[in-house]
């Protein structure tokens, strides 16, 4: 009689090790991508002003309400655009958003008076709404809670390269397409960066996978392994329905907590470049180039953290400690207004510090949420946080017109992330932990 033999336990590791390479080489690198152009398209407004503010004679003020109010459409319909990527599937959503935010990105071209400007920035804000959490909530699909932190921060280091990118690019096309066939550099950037999100909205139809059993790309081995490990992850979840995630008051806790990490993130995303030109930098090619450093330093850092996270099976701290280095960063660098080196090392700590805990918060929703609740306890957290990037960029903005200095803005914004790293600290152990 012949003895079965099983594959040694090396030999299932390496199996599964090998799978999920696969997997995250097929997946993360697109989303990256994808995020890349959605978080470009949403912040290029901030490189916008340097010119649009005076060819148009708009105030701070109109500014930061306008940047803002991008988080108004997308509080609105961020619930109902995550369940909709829940029930009809992440290929044609996303594909939907994408392809709908590019033209609305690209007509801001077109803004000649501030009522323009702020319901072409709501809209904006609509057709956006569920990208994010759809992909946080897509991910959750396809991997476990023990590798979603390093998978979370590979992902969102699409924000820092953004910032990479689109800071020189953005300089680049605004002094280099000036007054080309009559349009300001402004009315370029807003037009030439809104095309790479409508083309990848069409691919995302071709390549994206609405679920594991449908990747024809993984023998029926890796589906059912793949299955295995998402379901067994299933077992601690404290809710399945969409209601579920409505009751529950770690969501509205997380909320708070997130509404504090947003109001850094777009504190730096909206003015980095105004704080670097009031250093006295002048040219939009040199303060592109400097926003390079805050940003690469982040993306280094989320992926730094994101391992760190997994490894120690802890996310509390990864998020709290991570926040105060932000906060500190912030109210550093309003100590040296004239000094370029100083001011970009002070941001530059206080982008590491925000992203890093940006990114790690995103580890913490679908350790307690699964199904239904997972999508609307994920666009909750993220629509209600996100009001803070209206808060933050009109506050910002105010005070600026009113004191003609942004320092008190930012303490205000440095105290949200202060804040934000005590409640995180309020969650149990043994529910994020995971």
């Amino acid at each position: 009689m012949r003895e079965t033999t099983y594959p040694s336990a090396a030999m299932q590791d390496d199996f599964e090790e090998a799978t999920y390479r696969k997997v995250t080489l097929r997946l993360i690198p697109f989303l990256f991508i994808c995020y890349v152009f959605a978080y470009l398209d949403r912040v290029n407004v901030g490189f916008a002003k340097l010119q649009m503010l005076s060819d148009l004679q708009f105030s701070e003020t109109v500014y930061g309400l306008g940047a803002g109010i991008f988080f108004i459409g997308y509080f609105i319909f961020e619930v109902p655009s995550n369940l909709a990527l829940h029930r009809f599937g992440a290929r044609k959503w996303i594909a939907r958003i994408m392809i709908s935010w590019g033209l609305i990105s690209g007509v801001m071209m077109f803004v000649t008076t501030p009522m323009q400007f702020y319901v072409l920035r709501f809209f904006l804000g609509v057709a956006e709404a569920g990208f994010f959490p759809g992909i946080i909530l897509y991910l959750t699909y396809w991997y476990p809670s023990g590798r979603r932190g390093k998978i979370t921060a590979l992902f969102m280091t699409g924000i820092p390269i953004a910032g990479v990118i689109g800071g020189p690019l953005s300089g680049w096309i605004m002094n280099r397409f000036d007054t080309v066939n009559g349009m300001s550099g402004w009315q370029w950037l807003f037009l030439l960066e809104a095309i790479p999100s409508i083309i990848a909205g069409i691919v995302v139809l071709f390549y994206l996978n609405d679920k594991i059993s449908d990747a024809k790309w993984l023998s029926p081995a890796q589906i059912a392994m793949l299955e295995k490990n998402v379901s067994s992850g299933h077992q601690n979840i404290e809710s399945h329905s969409a209601l579920g995630a409505f009751k529950s008051s770690r969501v509205w806790v997380l909320c708070a907590c997130y509404f504090g990490i947003i109001m850094g993130l777009y504190g730096i995303s909206f003015w980095l470049p105004s704080l670097i030109r009031a250093t006295g930098v002048t040219d939009a090619l040199d303060i592109g180039l400097l926003t390079m450093i805050p940003y690469g330093v982040a993306a280094v850092a989320m992926v730094l953290t994101g391992l760190s996270s997994d490894r120690m099976v802890e996310r509390r701290w990864h998020v709290a400690v991570p926040a105060v280095i932000g906060a500190l960063g912030l109210v550093a660098s309003t100590f040296y207004p004239g000094n370029t080196a100083l001011a970009v090392l002070t941001l530059t700590c206080a982008t590491v510090g925000i992203f890093s805990a940006l990114c790690q918060f995103w580890s913490i929703p679908p350790a307690f949420l699964g199904g239904a609740a997972a999508a609307a306890g994920i666009a909750i957290i993220n629509s209600v946080g996100n009001l803070a990037g209206f808060v933050s960029t009109y506050i910002v903005g105010w005070i600026k017109d009113l004191t003609q200095s942004t320092d008190i803005g930012l303490y205000v914004i440095a105290g949200s992330l202060v804040i934000a790293a005590a409640i995180v600290l309020t969650m149990p152990k043994s529910v994020v932990n995971r």
